[in-house]
């Protein structure tokens, strides 16, 4: 009796623990392929220049709704962040591939110079900068996303590029929309 009564405690707790479609999964406990690690290779440092992008505005941009905007960014792309870094440690990939980072201006991210141009904006100018730069950045995102969709095989990776698609094009939208109201 004792022992049935552990099997169903077991069986329960590895129940309530997740399965595959918690986003969180350990990386090592699932199958993925060389899409996947791509995927998380390139998405970290994009999304880490994103957070940057995004602080500088929330630290000096003039508008509410940009900084709002800017603010929800960071929040989300934070967590994916950590998520990401999981799976990559838990394949045992390295950082970027081939020891590369991303070039400049690859899959939207902003090169060195352009970086240096927010940081030293500040108000107006960077709002609009900030707009016009993160719509390009997550053109790049979803671009990125579409192909570990396509190729990818680790469900949760799959899921993760699924919801950037969604998310970044709706705020893609959004960005537009204020660029017009600014204009």
């Amino acid at each position: 009796m004792r022992f049935a009564v552990a099997l169903v405690a077991i069986a329960f707790l590895a129940a309530a623990c997740g399965g595959d479609d918690d986003p969180a999964i350990s990386g090592a406990a699932a199958e993925h392929n060389d899409a996947d690690v791509a995927f998380v290779q390139g998405m970290i440092p994009h999304h880490q220049q994103a957070i940057e992008m995004a602080t500088l505005v929330i630290d000096k941009g003039d508008r509410a709704d940009v900084k709002d905007l800017a603010q929800q960014i960071a929040d989300a792309q934070g967590p994916e962040i950590e998520i990401m870094q999981r799976w990559r440690n838990d394949w045992g990939a390295p950082e970027t591939a081939n020891g590369g980072g991303m070039e400049e201006g690859e899959d939207g991210m902003m090169s060195g110079a352009e970086m240096s141009e927010m940081m030293s904006a500040s108000g107006a100018p960077l709002d609009r900068m900030f707009l016009e730069s993160m719509i390009r950045h997550h053109q790049g995102a979803v671009t990125m996303a579409q192909t570990e969709v396509d190729a990818g095989q680790f469900g949760p990776a799959k899921d993760l590029a699924g919801r950037i698609i969604n998310t970044q094009r709706s705020e893609i939208d959004e960005m537009q929309a204020l660029l017009e109201v600014g204009s």
